[in-house]
């Protein structure tokens, strides 16, 4: 071989030796000679790892003290400054926007929200932190978060200070407005909500607003002539024009035209417990109107209406020995609704037995109303025994309705001492509250009353046993006969305090939470009717009076075996 060969394979050798060198690298370092450096990993998500609120930890506060308030938000990386005005907000439960400061602290991965001026009390408020925010490595935030909190209330005296005896006119005279001023303009009767169809009236509320209506009077909210002129008007109206069943009227009636709009799609006729409270109001006027020409008139046509209502036909005919709630010429007896106690109705079985036309006999009350005693508790609750009906007594409104007329003081029968089981069921619905076994904000002894009402989304009758924390004014107020202390601490606390929240101008509103802060819009006739006529009967007796002087009332009180010093 040549030198230059020689030269040529030795050069060869040498470069398959590198060759073979780097594969061995390559291999030792798990790498094939086609691999490229991987990707830079991408930074982790951006997200808040934490919320506070004046320090405490948690996205959910309540009963905060809007003043120096601050929120934080935390965050895993440093935010954009850049991004954070239009990524933070703060708004009410109206969706008003609130202005603020924004601060930062721990090298700009927290955020301090501070609102730039006062917010108010007893409201509801969102901060919320939304997908806008950037993370100063330009991250998107993950998902929103917010902080929802509601304000504390604010314990000042909004009113300034009147007397008692003031103050209790002074609700009545409000509440009359209801009435009065909001009284359907063609029939008089009482619209059924302040929120509704100004059309619809409802018979029972009606029969509220009637004893509301003479207490007016008395009151000197109204001159005599003018309630009497009123009281003419819904008289003829119901006399002539109202659709009525079997001399019983409809829940809800058109307030023009007299024709039933039917309260659910198997309710569209009589409605007996609703006609009872209609005739309980009816019944008081014709003892008040005592004087000759027109009203002599005035009380011949509420006998008529009185009369014609055929309380035993509601026995299905006379075939039962128990009155139903609900009847109409399409559905007939469809929604098969006893008539059963303890409840509202007392006052039901009471003018059935009452009626000289179309009466009851006592077995029907032992047997249906109160179901040959089942109907009777015994239980103590709070050490308050409750001689009749559920446990804890239910919504107050069973201790109110049929008492706007019969006056529950010495009365009694086999079954209970009315006087006892009113003010022991205001009582257990007042220790309730003051107990607060579900720690609701703002629940004392200032601040109770659990009775049918509106509330947040709807309608519920609230009791100790079914409670969702809103407090119905008129369940307090309408007790004051049974707890005039506990009655008088609430109002002065629902005016002074509570007033630039609650007193409008009907009086005070339906419903209210202090928990999760929220007012009703609404004032219905079934609560405002009890206020004013149970704080006159609290103050003089007078519609109690009134109703339980009637002769037939005494004598159909007598026939069920109840007495009192008034029959």
């Amino acid at each position: 071989m040549d030198l230059a060969n020689i030269k040529m394979c030795n050069k060869n050798t040498a470069l398959l030796s590198l060759l073979f060198v780097s594969s061995l690298l390559s291999v030792r370092c798990g790498k094939s000679p086609g691999d490229t450096e991987p990707p830079t990993p991408p930074p982790a998500p951006f997200r808040v790892t934490a919320t506070t609120l004046n320090n405490s930890n948690g996205t959910t506060f309540i009963s905060v003290n809007p003043k120096n308030l601050r929120l934080s938000f935390a965050f895993n990386a440093p935010v954009d400054r850049a991004t954070t005005a239009s990524a933070f907000t703060l708004k009410d439960a109206n969706a008003q926007s609130y202005t603020f400061d924004i601060g930062y602290d721990k090298s700009d991965s927290v955020v301090l929200i501070t609102p730039s001026a006062s917010i108010p009390f007893l409201s509801k408020f969102t901060s919320l932190v939304s997908a806008n925010l950037r993370s100063k490595a330009g991250s998107i935030l993950t998902t929103n978060v917010q902080i929802d909190f509601a304000t504390s209330l604010d314990s000042s005296r909004k009113f300034p200070a009147i007397s008692d005896d003031e103050l209790l006119t002074k609700v009545q005279q409000q509440t009359f407005k209801y009435f009065w001023d909001f009284g359907h303009p063609v029939s008089g009767l009482a619209r059924e909500r302040s929120n509704g169809d100004n059309n619809l009236v409802t018979s029972g509320g009606s029969g509220f607003g009637i004893l509301a209506i003479i207490t007016g009077i008395e009151r000197g909210f109204v001159t005599r002539a003018e309630g009497f002129a009123r009281m003419q008007k819904i008289v003829a109206f119901l006399k002539n024009t109202a659709q009525t069943f079997h001399g019983a009227y409809p829940h809800w009636l058109n307030g023009t035209t007299g024709a039933v709009i039917p309260f659910s799609a198997n309710d569209n006729g009589a409605d007996l417990v609703e006609t009872s409270y209609l005739i309980q109001g009816l019944l008081t006027a014709r003892q008040y109107f005592t004087a000759g020409g027109a009203e002599a008139t005035l009380r011949d046509d509420i006998n008529v209406i009185w009369n014609r209502v055929e309380w035993s036909w509601f026995r299905k005919e006379t075939a039962e020995n128990q009155l139903y709630w609900h009847w109409s010429p399409d559905k007939t007896w469809q929604l098969n609704l006893p008539i059963r106690g303890w409840n509202e109705c007392l006052i039901t079985y009471v003018l059935a037995a009452s009626s000289t036309s179309h009466g009851i006999p006592k077995t029907v009350y032992e047997t249906g109303w109160a179901r040959n005693g089942s109907m009777k508790n015994g239980k103590t609750f709070y050490g308050i025994q409750l001689p009749l009906g559920p446990d804890l007594g239910g919504p107050m409104f069973l201790s109110q309705y049929s008492f706007l007329g019969i006056n529950p003081n010495g009365l009694s029968d086999v079954y209970a001492d009315y006087a006892v089981q009113t003010k022991n069921h205001a009582q257990i619905n007042f220790s309730y509250c003051v107990t607060n076994p579900k720690k609701f904000y703002g629940y004392s002894d200032s601040v109770w009353g659990l009775t049918a009402s509106d509330i947040q989304g709807g309608y519920k009758a609230s009791s100790p046993s079914d409670d969702a924390g809103f407090i119905a004014p008129t369940a307090a107020l309408a007790s004051f006969p049974y707890t005039p202390t506990e009655s008088m601490k609430a109002l002065k606390f629902f005016y002074y305090v509570l007033g630039d929240k609650l007193w409008k101008e009907y009086g005070f509103i339906d419903a209210f939470s202090l928990t999760n802060p929220w007012f009703a819009s609404s004032f219905l006739a079934i609560d405002q009717g009890p206020i004013i006529t149970m704080i006159e009967n609290h103050r003089t007796g007078l519609l109690w009076n009134l109703f339980t002087s009637c002769p037939e009332v005494k004598t159909g009180m007598k026939n069920l075996g109840f007495t009192a010093p008034y029959l």
